[in-house]
């Protein structure tokens, strides 16, 4: 019978350390019972506890941490589908470089992964790792790359080589990085687990097919390693398809710990439409690391849009802090407009905005990330509402205007507006935000 996160938490130390990455005892006690974390994340756990809460209050999908802060983590999700509730930790999306590149081709993609951000809904996207695959018979060049790699881009690496010895020499090289090392085989794989275990890195494991793999999972763990990455060895779209949905099942449904590990993914396809439908399919299809061939920025950005898509959780909308924004460079007599704190909601205002050509005020209050009309139908925006924000953040301090051009779509809040803010005028605006630059330009510039 499972245990409550109450009755977990008895097994605990109490300190409230927070090592584990909780606040406190309770809260981890709680991620435990929901198999969102692992007791091996309690520095002070007991001996008792170890046994009673080992690997039967596991995440289903190990947890994987790389980088060395631990930072970039992979695994520990609980559902096949993002609408049972959510996915957790996000595709990692690299960029591969060959030791046998041209030296100006690496500076180029080191460059772009070091300096590539992208902002969405508030949020500045980059990317994540680096591959570096020896692709030549020199092991020291492959070490080489892998140490300027670390050096330029400071983001954990994917060492890919055939070669063992190659790999344990590039794994020394950036011992701390806490990287991946790929991939053992069954005939590799007892020399290469020592080597990711004294380097502090993870290791992806590979074979012909899902039995040989369950073997190979279930070997290496029982020696003593278990921080695996999983990666498949398909020949087609479909195959890569039905082999992640077929490890995630059997790991979520039947608890299948063999299976139960983040995945790893090359994109080999030198086309882009082909390598991007691959991308795609690890995005969608519970991939743990996409690694592309090459650094193409519109790639990037769409398969960046897409796992943000993915991985925001549908039961909680994006939302930017109530506050009042300035567009441009407003002052104190410029123009306020009035809009909720959905994320969406915003970046579409404030760009409409900018794109008149104006400077302005954008009055945000808390409408718990809800659209304009769904926070006035759930009573979230409201002339009240509006008016008790102006006076909590001080907004006739702020400016010396005295009116405030409120959405179209909620013109029934006006009165109510001036009802409870005295002196001050409520302007009806356009129902939507792309007739802004219209209004704009008849009403306020």
């Amino acid at each position: 019978m499972a245990l409550t996160g109450l009755e977990i938490q008895k097994l605990l130390p109490k300190t409230n350390c927070k090592e584990c990455g909780s606040n406190t005892c309770l809260a981890f006690a709680m991620k435990l019972a929901a198999r969102k974390a692992e007791i091996s994340q309690c520095p002070d756990a007991s001996d008792q506890a170890k046994r009673v809460l080992g690997e039967a209050y596991e995440p289903p999908v190990r947890g994987v941490r790389l980088g060395p802060d631990g930072s970039l983590k992979l695994g520990e999700e609980t559902v096949l589908y993002r609408h049972e509730r959510t996915f957790v930790h996000q595709t990692a999306l690299a960029v591969n470089v060959n030791d046998t590149d041209e030296p100006a081709s690496v500076d180029a993609v080191l460059g772009a992964v070091r300096e590539y951000a992208l902002e969405r809904v508030g949020e500045i996207l980059r990317i994540d790792m680096v591959a570096v695959s020896q692709k030549g018979p020199d092991p020291e060049a492959f070490a080489a790359l892998a140490i300027r790699a670390w050096e330029e881009t400071r983001r954990p690496l994917v060492l890919r080589s055939g070669d063992p010895e190659a790999l344990e020499e590039a794994a020394k090289a950036v011992r701390g990085s806490q990287s991946v090392l790929a991939a053992a085989s069954p005939e590799t794989a007892d020399s290469l687990w020592p080597v990711a275990r004294d380097n502090q890195h993870a290791l992806a494991v590979t074979a012909p097919d899902l039995n040989q793999l369950v073997k190979l999972t279930e070997r290496i763990k029982g020696a003593g390693f278990n921080d695996l990455l999983l990666q498949f060895q398909t020949r087609s779209l479909a195959e890569a398809f039905q082999a992640n949905s077929i490890a995630r099942r059997a790991a979520l449904r039947r608890n299948y710990r063999p299976l139960g590990y983040p995945l790893l993914r090359f994109i080999e396809s030198e086309d882009l439409l082909d390598g991007m439908a691959e991308a795609v399919n690890e995005i969608d299809k519970y991939g743990g690391i996409c690694v592309l061939p090459r650094f193409d920025a519109a790639q990037i950005a769409s398969l960046m849009t897409l796992r943000l898509n993915i991985y925001t959780d549908p039961q909680k909308p994006i939302q930017v802090e109530p506050k009042l924004y300035p567009i441009g460079e407003p002052d104190p007599d410029s123009p306020i407009f009035l809009t909720t704190n959905f994320s969406l909601t915003y970046f579409v205002v404030s760009g409409e905005i900018e794109n008149a050509g104006i400077s302005a005020w954008l009055l945000v209050p808390e409408c718990e990330g809800m659209s304009v009309l769904t926070a006035w139908a759930a009573g979230k925006l409201s002339g009240a509402s509006v008016a008790q924000f102006c006076r909590d953040i001080g907004l006739e301090e702020q400016v010396t205007r005295r009116d405030i051009i409120i959405p179209g779509y909620v013109a029934q809040i006006s009165g109510e507006l001036e009802e409870n803010l005295p002196g001050w005028t409520a302007v009806v605006g356009p129902q939507e935000a792309s007739e802004l630059d219209v209004f704009i330009k008849a009403r306020v510039a």
